[in-house]
């Protein structure tokens, strides 16, 4: 692992691991005759030191979807106000560095203020271009009350985005009104960066993880837990079918009262993603709270959701997803989304259109102006019809030619946003089936059933043989099938686009010698078994 301290060294270090990773990748690809780009991803994890589990996980998190993770630790000047802690803010590098290294990080990036353009001696004169979020985004939560410091994060946040250029970048749901202003300026500036957002990391009594909590004694530990348990009691009511804003926020603060020590500066309830204030819960809310205790200031939140709950099925190609998802549909009356059918119809429309599969531009631009419909169907063999542009594609993306090229045209980054943000879109209802390689892990992390789908090669080879045989497709071997299936695993699991992975949270379920119907049993039961513990 390298500690980085100055600008100059960082890209240095980039630049190299970055032609490392092109010359690895294209050994690869000649040792695997394939044309499908591996594992090259850079991941940032942004961080103020004083390291904690909470930003492990994120660091774990970056560590299983990239190449290349990098951890910066910078206690930010220009996010803290003129009566604020940043002179007595922990600072433990040496603990931090010891964290990062057993945690699989490459590098660390901990610069002083200087290197990052900020003169402390003349911060209430500023002269370094400054970042400034939607001013209806920073005016509420904690920007009513620390002035200046939204302006502070999207400032050294965007210069940090421009040093490192990460594919990903990950951030904690704890901060969310952070979470929302970054994910803004990630859009607005046409930062060619994925934010991950990963949950809220707590201690056994439920007080959220953070740095400053080291500042609070036992007896304020203690009673800091009730930020929590006030957030608890709102989300069993809401849970139970209430919807106003008004009497969520009043039972999180008749909890608080009985922490007198506990000096409250706001309880609101917002959209989580524009933060406007919500006077009742229309699809979600973001209820959020503040307080102080002695000098130490704490953050928390939680996310409510009215929806039906969502099934996320994520596997290897063959594993029987689609087949499964189906039924588990049809079986719990849900909606069945085929994003592998969405994937296919663009494959379809690029081979009719001629394109070639590396000329991702051209594809690029043929994914952001297509229209994809789905449509339920009488026909039990295709229980989803499928249509492009207004062209009925049900059958013809089922070809050899089309199953054959989607992985390579899945792979590119233009087609996933494309697609995905329309997924996420018919997901926000929920009361949905879905499957593919990254729905657990990526379409829809918040999906409150997550299966992993899997088989060995074996297996997974000889079921398509089957199906290729009641189709008069049997002129492939199974030795042949054997090796494509695994040469598509390695592909998955490896390219730069939303690898295939597990999720953490994900119950696998291994198909070897189970029925549809057996299989299809398993995942209910996971689901029943999740709705009563709600």
């Amino acid at each position: 692992m390298r500690l980085l301290t100055t600008v100059a060294a960082l890209r240095c270090y980039l630049a190299k691991r970055r032609l490392d990773n092109l010359l690895l990748e294209q050994q690869q690809q000649s040792e695997f005759e394939v044309t499908d780009r591996s594992l090259t991803a850079i991941g940032l994890v942004p961080t103020m030191g004083a390291l904690h589990q909470g930003h492990l996980n994120l660091i774990q998190r970056a560590r299983q979807e990239n190449a290349v993770v990098i951890v910066s630790i910078f206690v930010n000047p220009l996010q803290f106000g003129p009566n604020e802690d940043y002179q007595r803010y922990p600072r433990t590098l040496d603990q931090d560095k010891q964290l990062c290294e057993k945690a699989g990080v490459d590098a660390i990036f901990a610069p002083n203020p200087e290197e990052m353009g900020v003169d402390l001696k003349n911060l209430q004169e500023l002269k370094v271009t400054q970042v400034i979020p939607p001013s209806a985004m920073i005016s509420g939560l904690c920007g009513r009350f620390r002035l200046g410091h939204f302006q502070g994060v999207a400032t050294i946040v965007t210069k940090l985005f421009n040093l490192v250029q990460p594919d990903r970048a990950y951030f904690g749901q704890k901060d969310g009104q952070q979470l929302a202003v970054i994910r803004r300026l990630v859009a607005d500036l046409n930062f060619a960066i994925e934010i991950v957002a990963c949950p809220t990391v707590r201690e056994a009594s439920g007080l959220a993880l953070s740095s400053r909590n080291q500042y609070l004694s036992a007896t304020e530990k203690q009673q800091a837990t009730m930020l929590y348990r006030g957030l608890q009691r709102a989300a069993t009511k809401f849970y139970a079918g209430e919807r106003d804003a008004q009497t969520l926020i009043s039972t999180v603060q008749q909890e608080l009262a009985l922490a007198s020590s506990l000096s409250v500066e706001y309880i609101e309830l917002v959209e989580p993603t524009t933060l406007i204030p919500l006077e009742k819960i229309e699809e979600e809310g973001m209820l959020a709270i503040a307080a102080r205790l002695g000098s130490t200031r704490l953050i928390d939140n939680i996310i409510l959701r009215d929806r039906q709950p969502i099934i996320a099925i994520d596997g290897p190609a063959g594993a029987g997803k689609s087949t499964v998802a189906r039924q588990v549909a049809a079986k719990l009356g849900l909606v069945y989304l085929d994003t592998g059918a969405m994937y296919r119809a663009i494959t379809w429309l690029v081979l009719q259109e001629g394109i070639v599969l590396d000329d991702e531009c051209a594809i690029a631009q043929l994914a952001h102006r297509c229209v994809i419909e789905l449509a339920p169907s009488q026909d039990l063999q295709s229980p989803v019809r499928v249509s492009i542009n207004n062209r009925d594609v049900t059958q013809a993306i089922r070809s050899l030619e089309v199953t054959s090229k989607v992985s390579a045209i899945a792979a590119q980054t233009a087609v996933r946003q494309a697609l995905v943000k329309q997924q996420q879109n018919w997901g926000k209802k929920g009361g949905l089936v879905a499957e593919g390689r990254d729905i657990g892990t990526h379409v829809f992390p918040d999906a409150e059933v997550k299966i992993f789908l899997t088989a060995s090669v074996q297996e997974r080879a000889r079921r398509r043989l089957k199906d290729y045989k009641k189709q008069d497709q049997s002129t492939i071997s199974l030795e042949q099938l054997e090796k494509d299936i695994a040469e598509r695993d390695w592909k998955d699991s490896t390219r730069k686009v939303s690898p295939l992975k597990k999720a953490p949270d994900a119950i696998e379920v291994n198909t070897d010698g189970l029925s549809v119907n057996e299989v299809t049993e398993k995942i209910v039961g996971y689901y029943q078994q999740r709705l009563s513990r709600d």
